[in-house]
């Protein structure tokens, strides 16, 4: 046995290192069918002796049953996006913002690299060991989509090497590669199943399989290109990190570079940009990052991104065709949109044959006309729209405008004050009913699976829901009734209702599609009412703008909507038939209460939202405004009349160095 166990741990490591020269250093030792041979062995052997099959064994890459769902997980630290720099001056601006922040007169240092287009994902290493692969998701929560990326030949499933962190967390980018794409649309067609749109789609399709074994038909890469937690290493520079993992066996992009200052960092983003099309895979743009971990500290992060790092996108790459049509759109809150129906063009990557025309100022500033040749661009590769009207055959053709009838509904429209959308204002129009119920929905908001656009369609249709609420209330026997559903679809639709029930105050509000409020002003809001929906309805506009980010468009919209009688009985309605709102988990600590803290000034190390979420996490208070009550004021840089108001009031006054030790302390 002794002999069996040497050889299968010979195998392993063999395979393991042929894997990482062939796929990660595109420099294979050996031939294919000489691996084949050696994974054959190690497969037969496990077979007699299955008590020796470990996770991490080259034979377990694929094995593991479908499932039914994805769990989510919680990110240690948040996956940020990242700010966008669309032309040459706003990457100087924001190395002279780095300059300033830093209070450097020295060229900064940073690391760049290529933005690829796929699907970023975290990967959790426990003592050199893959044992964990989230999506993005959110930033603060992800998918386990573990199996599945346990399927990627250029993944290790344990690091090489003998010495590893306790903990590593790798952030990295999974993509498909061109020729491999278009490789696998052929096998797609001859299958005759639907075509991917484009790698950034098939590779986002490929991770959200439920079969694992469907994942490994698929030719997914992976770089990596970010740490999250680590513990038992420490890491000063970025360049140092990436050039750790490389040598555990995690694939680092070889175009990553060290550049200095901002020449090189314009001369970096243009060859990339000139050279994009000979790139064995698509990107959109480049990103820098600071080398230095302890500057990085300094410059901060704001609520949704680092200040540290910078995607420089590329120039918008433009296609002409002909407007066959303009539709009009209804929203779910009740805006026209008119849209052009294109003859379909390929622009950076995508074929587009909608382009949003956005609203009738729009359309009469372009004066854009069904027929007309127009040129259309993807705006940072992502949004189409239409630059100008190139050539107009039919030089009789009529102006487009809006008809005064919601085309929905048949309702009268209107135009409010200081708007440019028209907007039709019949609560109950059935285009509205769906955009709220397709909402209400979706993953980030209540994630009722199975509901898509043609049963809410049939359910409005067949008068079984005329608002969300009604959703609570749908049967079995009513939803195994309509056209294409059974018994068991109806049964598990019936299940993701119920399981919805049971939610969270952030997800709740963002379901509710209130104007101008979304996913990350809902978690906002869920700290500052502590998931308390009665103080949250009865909030004045003083105590939202009290929470940091909600400006007075965001506090009357909400005002606005709680004042609304119909969306108020909607939601007691939704709470009367079982929805249940989780209170927020806070911390043990209540050592800050009834301590009250305010903030001025621009913070270095943390963004202002992560501080305040520390007060409120030990029981304490925060305000926007100095008064008697206030126990500390928080200063940061540039801190402004708040900082004279406290020393007139003698207010105690912290830096932010003092404030985390304060926090640290209690």
């Amino acid at each position: 046995m002794t002999d069996i166990i040497k050889r299968i741990k010979e195998l392993r490591s063999l395979i393991e290192e042929y894997n990482y020269h062939y796929y990660v250093l595109d420099d294979p030792l050996i031939s294919d069918g000489e691996w084949d041979i050696l994974f054959k062995e190690l497969e037969n052997i496990e077979k007699r002796y299955p008590k020796l099959i470990e996770k991490n064994s080259p034979t377990q890459r694929v094995g593991a049953t479908p499932i039914d769902d994805f769990k989510t997980i919680r990110h240690r630290t948040p996956m940020l996006s990242l700010s966008n720099a669309m032309n040459n001056d706003e990457l100087i601006l924001f190395n002279e913002r780095m300059k300033k922040l830093l209070d450097s007169s020295d060229e900064i240092e940073y690391m760049a690299e290529p933005k690829l287009d796929g699907v970023g994902v975290e990967l959790i290493y426990e003592n050199g060991i893959f044992t964990t692969g989230l999506t993005r998701g959110d930033g603060f929560e992800g998918e386990d989509i573990t199996q599945n990326l346990r399927t990627i030949r250029s993944l290790p499933l344990k690091l090489i090497g003998q010495v590893h962190p306790e903990l590593l967390e790798v952030r990295g980018e999974v993509f498909i590669q061109k020729e491999n794409f278009k490789n696998l649309n052929k096998d797609q067609e001859s299958n005759k199943s639907q075509l991917f749109a484009n790698p950034r789609n098939a590779a986002a399709g490929s991770l959200r399989q439920l079969n694992p074994s469907i994942t490994s038909k698929r030719p997914l890469s992976i770089y990596c290109y970010e740490p999250g937690v680590h513990k038992g290493i420490k890491y000063t520079t970025h360049d140092e990190f990436l050039r750790s993992i490389s040598t555990f066996g995690l694939p680092v992009n070889p175009l990553i570079e060290k550049v200095v200052g901002i020449k090189h960092m314009i001369d970096y983003h243009n060859n990339l940009e000139k050279n994009r099309e000979k790139l064995e895979y698509e990107i959109d743009g480049t990103v820098f990052k600071i080398n230095n971990y302890n500057q990085r500290i300094k410059a901060g992060s704001r609520s949704r991104s680092p200040r540290w790092a910078i995607a420089g996108k590329f120039k918008a790459q433009q296609a002409t065709s002909i407007i066959t049509d303009i539709i009009i759109q209804v929203g779910r809150t009740g805006a026209l949109t008119p849209v052009a129906k294109v003859e379909p063009v390929f622009v950076s990557g995508v074929t587009v044959s909608n382009v949003t025309l956005h609203n009738q100022d729009e359309i009469d500033r372009k004066d854009i006309r069904i027929g007309d040749k127009v040129l259309i661009e993807r705006s940072g590769d992502v949004i189409p729209k239409i630059v100008k009207v190139i050539e107009r055959k039919n030089k009789n053709s009529l102006k487009f405008k809006i008809n005064n009838l919601c085309p929905s509904c048949g309702q009268k429209t209107g135009k409010p004050n200081d708007e440019a959308i028209i907007r039709c204002n019949n609560f109950y129009c059935p285009s509205q009913v769906l955009g709220r119920i397709q909402h209400f929905c979706s993953k980030l908001a209540m994630n009722i699976e199975g509901l898509g656009e043609k049963i809410v369609e049939q359910l409005i249709e067949n008068k079984l829901v005329e608002n969300i609420d009604d959703l609570y209330l749908i049967k079995k026997s009513e939803i195994s009734k309509l056209d294409g559903l059974g018994e068991k679809s109806a049964k598990n639709i019936i299940v993701a209702i119920e399981n919805s029930k049971e939610t969270t105050f952030s997800r709740f509000i963002y379901a509710l599609g209130i104007r101008n409020v979304g996913e990350h002003t809902s978690k906002l809001l869920e700290r500052k009412f502590k998931g308390d929906i009665n103080r949250f309805k009865n909030a004045t506009e003083i105590e939202l703008l009290e929470v940091e980010e909600v400006g007075e468009i965001v506090a009357q919209s909400i005002i606005s909507f709680w004042k609304d009688e119909k969306n108020a009985i909607m939601v007691q309605n939704c709470l009367s038939r079982g929805v249940i709102i989780k209170k927020p988990i806070q911390s043990l600590s209540n050592q800050l209460t009834d301590t009250i803290f305010v903030f001025t000034g621009t913070l270095s190390i943390m963004s202002r939202v992560d501080a305040k979420a520390l007060v409120e996490g030990s029981g304490g208070q925060t305000k926007n405004f100095i008064t008697k009550k206030t126990t500390y004021l928080v200063t940061g840089e540039n801190s402004g009349s708040k900082l004279d108001k406290a020393k007139e009031l003698g207010i105690s006054i912290l830096s932010e160095k003092d404030f985390i030790d304060l926090i640290g302390n209690k």
